[in-house]
């Protein structure tokens, strides 16, 4: 089957747009799992509560998506640190196997919540530039790439670069990172250990909580939205290297433009196909992912 070269670029453009967004959310998983070394199973459903906000924010108060970035991001933020402070940190006794009962449990709690108060419709939201495309590339081969997707990506590529940044060059990051690497070690040198805990968790949702904002425009919203979201983020994790963030930016990116060529040559049905191709042979072939540390 051959396909015209404008086609293959669009399809080039499409998976580029939609990685970058992935790569935002796996960045927020990768950091939780780097530091307290465990998955976050409540991080699809903690979408879906920032998807819900940001739907809530322009229903109710007409306040547009990218616009609320200022109110969600702190929002989310506030939402992660409490609840690993509240609620995971005393629930779970200090016991890995117990933090992922509990976000397990909040994961099931906040579907619910959603169930309640937003029942089990599929809602979406109107704006000015949801249906807006940008014309790409030379007259001859140009394509159309649709401006909500063009926002996200340039969205999630300055949000990652921030996160990174924060990671590296603050005293926070130094912190996180060395809890990361010892958290015994961490203790003694003086560093309150559960509040970078808590910090993760909060950065990791503030993440969530700009890529809602970024997805919303072009994307829709239910209680289950966050599973299939959660589900590529952790191939993208799996991919780049457990705790890698250049392996999670890359990585969202990859599997982004995998989807989408899977999409045109497969069909939209099986898209996915080839994400979850990539994830068994990354875990059979390299299992400590493309970027992570050989052990």
């Amino acid at each position: 089957m051959m396909f015209d070269a404008s086609i293959l670029l669009s399809a080039l453009l499409n998976g580029l747009t939609t990685g970058a967004v992935y790569a935002l959310i796996a960045l927020g998983l990768t950091l939780i799992y780097g530091v307290l070394h465990i998955i976050n199973f409540a991080h699809g459903a903690s979408l879906m509560m920032a998807l819900y906000g940001v739907y809530a924010l322009k229903e109710r108060w007409g306040i547009d998506p990218y616009v609320a970035l200022p109110l969600m991001v702190p929002a989310m933020f506030v939402l992660g640190y409490a609840m690993q402070r509240i609620v995971i940190n005393r629930a779970s006794h200090g016991k890995d196997e117990n933090i992922l009962l509990v976000t397990l449990g909040l994961s099931i709690v906040m579907e619910n919540m959603a169930l309640l108060f937003f029942k089990s419709d599929t809602r979406t939201i109107e704006t000015a530039y949801t249906l807006t495309t940008v014309a790409i590339g030379p007259e001859a081969a140009q394509v159309m790439v649709s401006l909500p997707k063009l926002v996200a990506f340039a969205g999630a590529l300055v949000v990652s670069a921030l996160l990174i940044v924060i990671l590296q060059r603050t005293d926070l990051g130094r912190a996180i990172r060395a809890v990361a690497k010892e958290k015994q070690g961490a203790r003694l040198m003086g560093i309150d250990v559960e509040h970078v805990y808590a910090m993760c968790f909060g950065l990791g949702l503030a993440c969530l909580g700009a890529a809602a904002c970024f997805l919303l425009p072009a994307y829709y919203v239910n209680p289950q939205v966050g599973n299939g979201f959660v589900l590529v983020a952790f191939t993208v994790v799996v991919l780049g290297g457990m705790g890698s963030f250049a392996g999670a930016l890359l990585g969202g990116l990859l599997i982004g433009v995998v989807e989408s060529f899977g999409g045109l040559f497969l069909g939209e049905s099986l898209g996915q196909v080839g994400i979850f191709v990539i994830f068994i042979g990354v875990l059979l072939l390299r299992p400590e992912g493309l970027f992570g540390a050989k052990t």
